[in-house]
């Protein structure tokens, strides 16, 4: 007897929504659709980027920002996971000139990426003894980014008992010397004084800290790494480096991931079994999914609003952490005057080393400083000791430190600048750029200021702080960021308030780190999925084809 078969119900992906097109959810998104999930972006702005973005004043576009490009092989892995390479999406051109420093108009300092150049420099800026202890401040930084890059960073969000396991597996008995070296319980501040004698040096680098949106004074001197990230390589992107989010999301669309601009997510919607199961858009439109990824700032489940359903899915510490810093940011159209100070791409205009900390304890207190470091990217200029100036009314950027504006968690006592406040410090930035030699003669097109305020509005529940929690004390490492999984089944995180930390580099890994998390719990529960190129993916997500 021949019994006939049934037809066989055609087998569905898992579908994730990605909620925020910043590097985290764009990698995200992209690792998943790869790897056969079914994905949607949804972004309340007009194109992807989230902090990574451009700004239009007059005929120009401007980045509006992240400047600099660091660990590029991030970005290289990435593209080749995908089956793409980073080099066709993209022209990048590295910079041999990492920073040219100022204090005052007689005081020059370029920190290049060839250590004996630099070395050299530093010899003839402040001597050669400081050259000498320069060179001890790298290998001291080189070993305690060896010591935390896979334990750490590309690990998830490690206990302090799990990070020395970690390390002396991948490192063996040696790794518990460096590990003992990375120095958590000391200040940065504190640390560079052993290294540098000339007050200035330590000033350019207690400047690292202000990467990560901390203060030299506060942050533990194992973000002494962050200098040598810097030192092994900074990348310029052809076209400024909003082009890297446009990269990264044409790069989700080949993998099939389908984009939604404009559209705000209201709250997060539960299934009955206490999971997330899809979100609400703000004109009532609900969408479903087997997981959402959030990748904004996770404060905004703690403070409610993604939901009350979702205010406890993360284990953050009873009292919040300290808010990294803000900025006032100023984009503008100029012309430089010759005979003054010539910019190269990446430029640091201090105020004297015996006013640095005042800076940082004007910041604490809520205030703008009155002698601001000033930091100039000029967008058209190369990274090399020429500078090269175009043959126009250049584009830049200024940028000093601000306090952001309250905890996300008391948004009652937020305190917005006013605009004497902000004035002043335009000003004093303007005298800082003066006393530099740098005399610019502006376009018609006035300067667009970007206020804490307006990070705040166009980042919620930050409170103006671009970095998420501030890397404050060796607690911070350990508890202040969520890992990218959550107390609430089906809810995960990316980005920068996200372990392992602020950056662009590091968001994309925090992105990466989410989209295995994601695949293993969506494999875990289906026996298969069905890929996008029609080939059945087994729960490890290896293609049977």
């Amino acid at each position: 007897m021949r019994v006939n078969a049934l037809p066989c119900a055609p087998l569905r992906p898992p579908r994730v929504l990605v909620v925020g097109a910043g590097i985290g959810g764009l990698t995200a998104a992209a690792l998943m659709a790869r790897s056969g999930i079914e994905v949607q972006m949804l972004e309340r702005a007009a194109a992807p980027g989230g902090k990574m973005r451009q700004i239009e004043l007059g005929p120009q576009s401007l980045d509006g920002g992240p400047t600099v490009l660091t660990m590029r092989w991030v970005f290289d892995a990435l593209f080749e996971h995908l089956g793409l390479s980073l080099d066709q999406h993209l022209s990048l051109r590295r910079c041999s000139v990492l920073a040219r420093h100022a204090w005052g108009p007689d005081q020059r300092l370029d920190l290049s990426a060839d250590l004996e150049t630099s070395v050299a420099a530093i010899a003839e800026f402040s001597g050669a003894a400081e050259a000498q202890r320069y060179r001890a401040f790298c290998e001291r930084a080189g070993a305690v980014y060896q010591t935390l890059d896979r334990p750490f960073m590309q690990s998830s969000r490690p206990t302090p008992g799990s990070l020395a396991w970690r390390v002396l597996r991948q490192q063996g008995p040696s790794g518990l010397r460096q590990l003992l070296r990375i120095s958590p319980f000391t200040s940065l501040w504190t640390a560079l004084g052993r290294y540098f004698h000339d007050p200035r040096l330590r000033q350019l680098f207690g400047r690292y800290a202000t990467y990560c949106g901390s203060s030299p004074f506060e942050a533990p001197a194992t973000l002494m790494l962050v200098a040598h990230v810097e030192r092994e390589a900074v990348w310029q992107i052809e076209g400024g480096m909003y082009r890297l989010a446009q990269a990264l999301a044409a790069a989700g669309r080949q993998q099939g991931v389908s984009y939604r601009y404009g559209c705000e997510v209201r709250q997060l919607l539960m299934r009955a079994d206490g999971g997330v199961g899809g979100v609400e858009l703000q004109d009532g439109e609900r969408l479903s999914a087997d997981a959402v990824l959030f990748n904004g700032d996770a404060q905004a489940l703690a403070s409610g609003l993604l939901g009350r359903p979702v205010q406890q899915a993360l284990s953050l510490p009873a009292i919040p952490p300290p808010r990294s810093l803000s900025a006032l940011t100023w984009h503008l159209l100029a012309e430089v005057e010759a005979g003054g100070f010539e910019l190269s791409h990446h430029n640091v205009l201090f105020g004297p080393a015996e006013h640095y900390r005042a800076e940082f304890d004007a910041i604490a207190q809520g205030h703008l400083p009155g002698t601001p470091t000033v930091y100039v990217c000029a967008q058209d200029r190369a990274g090399d000791a020429s500078g090269r100036p175009p043959q126009r009314a250049e584009r830049l950027m200024c940028l000093v430190n601000a306090p952001a504006m309250a905890p996300a968690m008391a948004p009652a006592s937020a305190r917005a600048l006013t605009e004497p406040e902000i004035a002043r410090c335009q000003q004093g930035m303007w005298d800082q750029l003066g006393r530099a030699g740098l005399r610019l003669r502006p376009s018609p097109h006035a300067p667009l200021c970007t206020r804490p305020q307006d990070f705040a509005q166009r980042f919620p529940a930050t409170g103006g702080a671009l970095y998420g929690p501030a890397s404050q004390g060796w607690r911070a490492s350990f508890f202040a960021r969520p890992d990218g999984r959550t107390r609430v089944p089906g809810l995960f995180l990316a980005g920068g308030s996200v372990h392992p930390g602020p950056g662009v580099p590091m968001a994309a890994l925090s992105g990466q780190r989410a989209a295995e998390q994601i695949c293993a719990a969506l494999h875990s529960t289906r026996r298969w999925v069905r890929a996008t190129d029609g080939a059945l993916l087994t729960p490890g997500g290896i293609s049977t084809r």
